[in-house]
C-alpha cells in the first residue's frame, strides 16, 4: 500500500504521517526533511530556499524526481510532501490533504522553530506564493486544487491521538476489490 500526505507548512503532514506509518507499520518518507536539508546545505532558511528555487528550478526538479521514483517503485510507505498526492498520482493506494487555519499553523510553526508567531505566519505566507508559482509553472499542477484527493482534513478540528485514529480506521477500511474511485491524474507534466 502507498499513502500519501499532502499539505500547507504547518498543518501537520510531518507529525501526522509519521504516526500513521508508526501505527500501520509502514516506512515514511517526509519530502520536507529533504527539502530542508537541501536549504541547510545552502546556509538558507525554507523561505529563502523557495525563493531561491523560483530562480533555478533544477532544485524542485531534483527533489520531485526522488519523491516520483519512491512513490512508482515502493510500497509499504506513507509519503509525505506538500505535492506526494500529485507525484505518486495513480500509484497511491490514498491521497490525503492535511490543512487548518493559517493561524493554527503560524503558531504550530513558530512553536517547532521558536520564532515569533507573526514572523511564522509572515514566512509561511510567502512560502506558500512561491510554492503555488513554481508548481504552476513547472507541472501545470494547481495546489489549490483538492479533487486529487480522497480525503482532506482541518486537523484543527482534533487532538493529535483522536485524527490518528481516524486515519487509521479509514486505511483499515478500505477494500481494494470494492474501490470504485482510483483514478490516474491528468494534465500534470512529469518534466524533470
Amino acid at each position: 500500500m502507498l499513502i500519501t500526505v499532502s499539505g500547507p507548512p504547518g498543518s501537520g503532514k510531518s507529525t501526522n504521517a509519521a504516526g500513521l506509518a508508526d501505527r500501520l507499520g509502514m516506512e515514511h518518507v517526509s519530502g520536507g526533511d529533504i527539502f530542508r536539508e537541501m536549504a541547510a546545505e545552502r546556509d538558507m532558511t525554507p523561505v529563502e530556499f523557495n525563493e531561491f528555487a523560483e530562480e533555478d528550478p533544477q532544485f524542485d526538479r531534483k527533489l520531485d524526481r526522488r519523491l516520483r521514483e519512491i512513490a512508482t517503485t515502493r510500497d509499504e510507505l506513507v509519503l509525505e510532501s506538500r505535492l506526494a498526492g500529485w507525484l505518486a498520482a495513480e500509484h497511491a493506494d490514498f491521497r490525503f490533504w492535511f490543512d487548518a487555519p493559517l493561524s493554527v499553523r503560524a503558531e504550530r510553526i513558530a512553536d517547532r522553530e521558536e520564532k515569533p508567531v507573526d514572523r511564522a505566519r509572515a514566512e509561511t505566507e510567502r512560502r506558500e506564493e512561491s510554492e503555488r508559482k513554481r508548481y504552476r509553472e513547472l507541472y501545470g499542477v494547481d495546489i489549490d486544487d483538492l479533487s486529487i484527493y480522497d480525503a482532506a482534513y482541518n486537523t484543527a478540528r482534533w487532538g493529535p491521538d483522536r485524527f490518528l485514529d481516524a486515519l487509521v480506521a479509514t486505511v483499515d477500511a478500505y477494500d481494494p476489490a470494492a474501490d470504485e474511485g482510483k483514478a490516474p491524474i491528468e494534465g500534470v507534466t512529469y518534466d524533470f
